[in-house]
């Protein structure tokens, strides 16, 4: 066997790990990404990316296409023994603030998704290895590969192995990472694509029978003009027991609930039986091997938060597989990627399963719809991590809670806060995300006082894509000498958004996933020193033995 030329492997090419060979791909990783699948999925599954996951698509340079090829979450229509009874849009009064640029989840099939990712993939020169599964993993006594196995018997090396590959992970078995929690037999519900052509039944519209003894809910797949999601009740045999779902089960229970004759659905793909599993991984990482996504942590649907859950995982990993692969930090650093994220597993199996259960409540009285699933925290803006040892401050913080607005703006390991401001140089509208999509962390400087540490922060890590210093003047300030890069806070959103107020001063130090690693007195070299010192390693401090 060769040695490893391989730096991350990663398993499962669904949108965690698309998500993840993207952002490794632009860091310089050799990275590359396999399914056992013989051929890309053409199915819709997950609904969409809610709006934290859009920021990770912007920072990966891909949600221009994500937003052209979806559409907007669509109000819902809700019937009962036929006859619409309420309508409702849950996302009427939502807004874009200073803070948050998107103010909704987006709508858009799986496979478009992942075929988005793929392409941008693509231009990095990795390619999806279709009809690979993986049997053997081996870590290496000399600690610094695994050996992966194949089913065709072909055997290769990697430095790391991060299994992103579903609920049923071959990845996690073959660690023997227990997968621990509960499957509740009696919450069943069937769902397919399906072709569905009927004048009658608007597109503009989430359509959701819910009866006394079943339910069907309709809603348009963007992008095509007569595919619909499907989900309902499963049909039941005399016993009870529920039925598997075929196209002609999915005819009668249209008509059934909806009055629409069944003739007019024509086509039904994936069609599947979902059980509620609430399940989690007791550990993501044994020595070189990683877990993300479903086949992490499962849980009920309400929310959407599935997809989206993976997606935010993959972010998290990316950077710090990135900092260890080229020596800029220890193999310690992959250990906060559990410490955080797996606190914020546990806590989205509680909200979703509190969420599935609300929606339950809801829909027994006529015009109760699935907005009961949807919250503020199911958006995913609120998920810090201030509990961990990258913050360091905020220990004992409740996992997932999004945290009162402090006076002094966001604590070490919130999500940053963004915010519109102009270029100093072209005086053109730009915003704090902008400046922060990257593979780079950003140290942000308020007030004249922080100017000699970003010049500090610019001489000591240079040009290269590692860290990035930005000075953010005020509306009155000069900034006739600003460095390239520079921001005027126009309106003042930035300084109040960090806690500065106007005429304030101060550095944050933003982490490449859009965290706050500190927040410390623009007079205060030796805080942000001392952090990128841990992210980064000391100056000079790069390609050293991985």
């Amino acid at each position: 066997m060769t040695d490893a030329s391989t730096d991350v492997l990663i398993v499962g090419a669904g949108p965690t790990g698309l998500t993840l060979a993207l952002d490794l791909a632009r860091r310089g990783a050799a990275v590359r990404i396999v399914d056992k699948s013989p051929a890309h999925p053409r199915t819709s599954r997950a609904k969409g990316p809610n709006p934290r996951s859009l920021e990770i698509l912007a920072d990966l340079g891909v949600v221009d296409e994500v937003l052209a090829a979806g559409s907007a979450p669509l109000p819902m229509r809700v019937y009962r023994d036929h006859r619409p009874v309420a309508e409702t849009d849950p996302w009427a009064d939502a807004a874009p603030t200073p803070a948050t640029r998107f103010d909704r989840p987006w709508l858009i099939a799986q496979w478009r998704l992942e075929e988005i990712l793929r392409a941008r993939l693509a231009g990095h020169g990795v390619r999806v290895e279709l009809g690979r599964e993986v049997v053997g993993l081996e870590e290496e006594a000399d600690g610094h590969h695994v050996d992966v196995t194949f089913a065709d018997g072909r055997a290769e090396r990697a430095r790391y192995v991060v299994g992103c590959d579903g609920a049923h992970s071959p990845v996690r078995k073959l660690l023997g990472i227990t997968f621990d929690g509960t499957t509740a037999e009696d919450q069943v519900m069937v769902s397919g694509d399906v072709e569905l052509d009927h004048e009658d039944l608007g597109r503009d519209r989430w359509h959701q029978w819910f009866d006394a003894d079943g339910a069907v809910m309709l809603c348009p797949i963007p992008g095509t003009r007569t595919g619909w999601w499907f989900q309902a009740g499963p049909e039941r045999d005399a016993d009870g027991r529920p039925l598997a779902p075929t196209l002609d089960g999915f005819r009668r229970l249209l008509t059934q609930h909806t009055g629409l004759p069944g003739r007019h659905l024509t086509r039904a793909e994936l069609l599947s039986t979902y059980r509620v599993n609430v399940r989690m991984a007791d550990r993501y990482r044994v020595g070189r091997v990683l877990l993300a996504g479903d086949a992490a942590h499962v849980h009920a649907i309400a929310g959407g938060l599935g997809m989206n859950t993976g997606i935010q995982d993959a972010f998290n990993l990316g950077w710090k597989l990135g900092q260890v692969l080229t020596g800029q930090a220890d193999a310690g650093l992959l250990d906060t990627y559990e410490e955080e994220r797996l606190p914020v597993a546990a806590w989205t199996l509680d909200l979703t399963s509190d969420r599935l259960r609300a929606t339950l409540e809801a829909i027994r009285e006529p015009g109760g719809n699935l907005s009961s699933a949807m919250t503020p925290e199911t958006a995913g803006l609120g998920i810090g991590y201030r509990w961990s040892s990258l913050a360091g401050t905020e220990a004992g913080t409740e996992a997932g809670k999004a945290p009162d607005a402090p006076a002094t703006g966001p604590h070490p390991g919130d999500r940053a806060p963004d915010a519109p401001c102009r270029d100093a140089a072209t005086g053109e509208r730009t915003h704090l995300y902008g400046t922060f999509a990257g593979p780079h962390t950003t140290v942000l400087g308020f007030g004249p006082a922080s100017a000699a540490v970003l010049r500090e922060v610019a001489a000591t890590y240079g040009e290269g894509p590692g860290v990035r210093a930005c000075r953010v003047y005020a509306a009155d300030e000069d900034h006739g000498t600003a460095e390239p890069g520079s921001l005027i806070d126009d309106q003042g959103h930035a300084a109040a958004a960090y806690g500065f107020g106007a005429g304030g001063s101060g550095l944050v130090v933003i982490r490449p996933d859009h965290h706050v690693g500190i927040v410390a007195p623009a007079g205060d070299p030796g805080s942000v020193r001392e952090y990128l010192r841990r992210l980064h390693g000391a100056p000079g401090m790069v390609d050293a033995v991985r």
